[in-house]
This record gives C-alpha cells, structure tokens and sequence, in this order.
C-alpha cells in the first residue's frame, strides 16, 4: 500500500499527525473534511469506512480518507471497493497546500465546544418555513386539516397532518432531550364549546403554531442537519410516520452519537450549576416581561381590526345616509341643507372606508411583525424553561434515585456475611450493574448541563430580535398616526361645507 501512496498523501499526513505518534486525532479529521465542499451525507459516509471510534485515524486510515474524498470529489460514490481499482495510483483529492493544513490541529487545540459562535443572521438564514392550510382538505371536523409545508433550504413542498407533526416532536423530544424542542400547538378545541367563528380562528392560530415549530426547529444548529428533520421537511412519500421512526431507530439519542458525550464534563467551567441557575433565572424574568408585551400588543392588534370594522360600519351608514332617495319636505331652507349635506356625507363615507382599510392594515402588520415574531421568542423561552425543567425532574433526579439504590445495595452487601454464597455472588453482580448505571447516569447528568450551556447560548443570539420587533411595533404606529393625519385637511373640509 505505501508504494502506492503519493507523496502529497504523506505530506497531509505530516501536516495533520501528532507529535507522539503517527496517529491524526478524529476532530483534526473532522476539520479536514470540511473544507472540502462535500455534503455532510457524503462526509459521514467517509468517516464510517474510516473512523473505528477510538479518537483517532491510523496513517493507513488517513490515506484510504483522502483517496475516498477524491472519488467522491470527482463526484463517485466513497466506497472502499472503487480503492481496488486505484492500485496502480490514489486519486489526489482537492485540499489545498499542505503547510496549510497545519492550522487545523492547532484550530482543534484553540477550540472549546461547548462554545457557539452563530449570529442572529446565521440562524435565521438557515432556512425558512412556509405552513399553508390545504382548503379542500379543510371539511368540516377538524381531524381533515392537512398543511402544505414549504421549505426554502430545500426547495420543496410535502403535505402534512397534525399527526405527523406529533410523532415528529415526540421522536425529536427523544433525540434530543437535553436540547431545546419547542412545544406543539393544542391538538384540539374544546368540543361543544367553541363557535365555528371561534373553530376557524384555532385553526389558524394552530397553522401559525406549527409554522413557528418547525422554523426554530429548522434554524436551530444541531437539529437543522439531523436526519429527521430532513425526512419530515421533504420526505413525499405516502407514510412519513414510518419513515420518521425508521431514521429514529438507526440514529438513537444525541448521548449516543454526539462525540464530545462522554468527555463533556472536561469542557465545563467549575461554576457551571451556578452559571446554570443564573441563565435560568434571567431568561425566566425574560419571558415575563415580553410575555405581558405580547398580551398588550396582541389586545392593540385586535383593537386596530375591531376600530377597521367600525370604521367601515360607519362608511357604509353614512354613505346610505348620503344615497337616501327619499325626497326632502320644503321647509324653508332645509331643503337644499339636506342636499348639500347628502352630498357630504356621501364623499365622508369613501374616506371611511379609506381609513377602515389602513387601520385593517396596521393591525395585519401588528399581528405579523409585532405579535408573531413576539409568539416565535416565547416559544424560543418556553422551550428552555421546559429543558430546565427536563434536566432536574429527569436525569438529575433519576441520578440521585440510583445513588439512593446505590447506597441500600452496600448495606446489604455489609450485612450479607452469613448469607448463602450463591446470593452473596447475585448482589456483587448487581452492584456491579448499578456502578455501571450510575457512572452512565453521570455522564448523561454533565452531557446535559454541556447541553443547556450551549442552549442557554442561542438564547442570547437570538435576544436582538426583541429589538427589530419593538422597531416594527413603533414604526407600525407612527406609520398609522401619520396616515390619519393625511385625512384631517378632508375632514376639515367636509366641516367647512356642512358650515356653509
């Protein structure tokens, strides 16, 4: 093998290896891999051939890595058995000059990750989420409801039931249980209860719900990528349910697959359970305060579509008020009064409806730019109250009940001297499985708390949208008194014409 390796595979390879050994460390591979422009698919494929789990690359390993990303750079499938067709010469995969590689092992050196460096711009250009009713769907019982949901990342439309959207939260919530899932929107109205005015609105306010799920599900930096939220976003085939459970099954939970699982603990500061509450308890006091504005803006909102329908109303009265065809007794000069005031009222009741119109207006844009985005950021806070509250009730508190069983075990196992040596035997075997649970049951406890730094994190990045959303929310009202000044000069004249 090494007479057929070209020079530029052992100069990577110099580059890249350490200084004990020969061996490249995994998150130096990693690296390595993206700079090479392939998709993450053809980057996981790569690593499975190469990869045995143990932290590092062997040089054989490393040079069957680079020949598999030349094929697949040349656009071929990455698989071992085409290496049998390359005896003679490896492919030279494109990755720049290998002095340049150098960077990467002190990159790996440099680097924390439990640290994330994504802007607001970063997360919401990953990708966006369009929620459509179906309205031949719709019927007349609400279990008919199918969605069109549109991703822009992956231009494509799929067709959607509530029930697809529970079995993908439930599985995501399972993969992801130390992460940020956002919560669904109530499956249901209370039944006999609701008119179906009111029916229709929980439709929509439920279609929104599932827009804003789905789109911090999609932005978010390590669910965007994940298998799941792939086949829910452009899987069309007849059974999404089954497809989503099947990519469940293959993948496990996050502890299982994440590589920085079982090290998390060396990644933490020793003040992380107070870093922790700290988060906690400012984000809490977050989502109180943009929860009340939410509440007031959202009764403004309302306000400017009930004053539009007054507004309207009000027109229609005055412009049949203005078109009354009954004639005007003859008394003195009231006659012509009448007339010329029925001719004013009718030019007042267009300006009526103009004003009915951009007040209909300012209480869309409240709702969509005000109101939504405030639901989309209570959601966001809502769903890392809930992995607070995941984190201590779950496997905080499941750590603390097995040191408990932990703790009964010894005892028995001091006082069982003079019992039968066959069960002396069953409980050193037990103690010994529940050793083992506890120190999984650890490291699952500091994998969580890595988590929730990190989650704690994104909610930070994404705390400016609070300032485009009080932009939009006073612009919207600016924008609204100035509109209703521009009608005050024609009000005006329709006064000086009754006067005269």
């Amino acid at each position: 093998l090494l007479g057929s390796v070209p020079s530029y595979y052992r100069e990577v390879h110099q580059a890249l290896c350490s200084r004990a050994d020969e061996r490249v460390q995994t998150d130096v591979f990693h690296r390595l891999l993206s700079r090479t422009q392939l998709s993450l698919d053809l980057q996981n494929q790569i690593t499975e051939h190469v990869d045995d789990g143990n932290g590092f690359l062997s040089k054989v390993s490393l040079y069957k890595a680079l020949a598999l990303i030349a094929l697949a750079q040349q656009g071929k499938q990455p698989s071992p058995k085409l290496l049998e067709n390359c005896i003679q010469e490896f492919p030279k995969p494109h990755l720049g000059e290998p002095k340049e590689l150098q960077s990467l092992k002190l990159q790996v050196a440099q680097e924390n990750p439990l640290l994330i460096s994504l802007t607001l711009p970063n997360l919401l250009g990953k990708d966006s989420i369009e929620v459509e009713l179906i309205p031949e769907k719709k019927g007349l019982f609400l279990k008919h409801v199918e969605y069109q949901v549109t991703s822009e990342r992956f231009k494509i439309s799929v067709y959607r039931r509530y029930s697809d959207f529970d079995v993908f939260h439930e599985l995501l919530l399972q993969r992801y249980a130390y992460r940020m899932v956002p919560a669904l929107p109530p499956k249901r109205v209370l039944k006999g209860v609701l008119t179906s005015v009111s029916e229709r609105e929980f439709i929509e306010g439920r279609r929104r719900g599932l827009g804003r799920f789905l789109n911090l599900v999609a932005r978010h930096p390590f669910f965007s990528e994940d298998e799941l939220v792939k086949t829910f976003l452009t899987f069309n085939g007849s059974d999404v349910q089954t497809k989503l459970r099947d990519a469940f099954r293959k993948m496990g939970d996050e502890f299982m697959t994440c590589r920085h699982a079982t090290q998390a603990k060396d990644y933490l500061p020793v003040d992380i359970q107070s870093l922790f509450s700290a988060s906690r308890e400012l984000i809490r006091n977050i989502h109180t305060s943009f929860q009340k504005f939410r509440d007031r803006a959202e009764r403004m909102a309302e306000r400017s579509k009930e004053n539009a329908t007054d507004l309207l109303m009000l027109g229609k009265e005055l412009g049949a008020l203005g078109s009354d065809p009954l004639p005007v007794p003859s008394l003195d000069c009231s006659s012509n009064m009448w007339g010329d005031l029925r001719h004013s009222l009718h030019s007042l009741s267009s300006e009526f409806s103009l004003l009915a119109d951009k007040a209909a207006r300012k209480g869309r844009r409240e709702e969509d730019d005000v109101v939504e985005q405030l639901n989309l950021f209570l959601d966001l806070l809502q769903s890392y109250k809930d992995l607070c509250e995941r984190h201590e009730k779950g496997v905080l508190h499941e750590h603390q009940r097995a040191l408990q069983k932990y703790t009964v075990m010894k005892r028995q196992m001091m006082s069982a001297a003079v019992q039968p040596k066959e069960q002396v035997e069953q409980l050193e075997s037990r103690i010994v499985q529940q050793e083992n649970a506890i120190q999984t049951m650890e490291l699952r406890n500091y994998f969580s708390l890595f988590c929730a730094h990190q989650e704690s994190q994104l909610v930070f990045t994404y705390l400016p949208i609070t300032s485009h959303i009080l932009g939009a929310f006073i612009s919207s009202h600016v924008q609204g008194h100035r509109e209703v000044r521009m009608h005050v000069p024609l009000f005006a004249l329709v006064q000086r014409d009754k006067a005269s």
